[in-house]
């Protein structure tokens, strides 16, 4: 049985330069709970594209509002809960990145990654708030 997470949290800043936070976040949690070394890049990346979207797309970069990150164990769940304080998104109407005329575009893929590397991925609040599992 995986042995309890104590409750992590990551509150960031709305500025490109705070990404750098969520490797040592994820470092941490994956430490504490001895996840192995593919499991974590998948963990890392999704986080660090949902957290990276909160950012750029949903605070449009506004440095007076954050982005939080909120990281639970439940059983053999590690779950990541990421909240902007952006409007949301139309997240069932993305355009596909494997589509030939979207394979150039220098954007667009993250939240493909993000539904590719974990387990479950939830959207609410129109888009504001993505819950990513992973099997632990």
């Amino acid at each position: 049985m995986i042995t309890a997470l104590n409750h992590h949290e990551l509150a960031l800043q709305s500025v490109a330069q705070e990404i750098v936070h969520v490797e040592p976040f994820v470092d941490t949690i994956c430490r504490e709970l001895n996840i192995q070394d593919e499991l974590f890049g998948n963990i890392l990346v999704a986080l660090t594209e949902a957290v990276n979207n909160g950012i750029h797309h949903g605070n449009a970069l506004d440095p007076d509002k954050k982005v939080e990150v909120e990281a639970l164990v439940d059983g053999h769940v590690l779950t990541f809960v990421i909240k902007d304080e952006g409007p949301g998104f139309d997240y069932n109407n993305l355009p596909d990145p494997t589509l030939p005329e979207n394979l150039e575009k220098p954007s667009g893929r993250g939240v493909f990654l993000m539904s590719q590397l974990s387990d479950l991925i939830i959207f609410s609040d129109n888009g504001a708030t993505v819950e990513m599992q992973f099997r632990i």
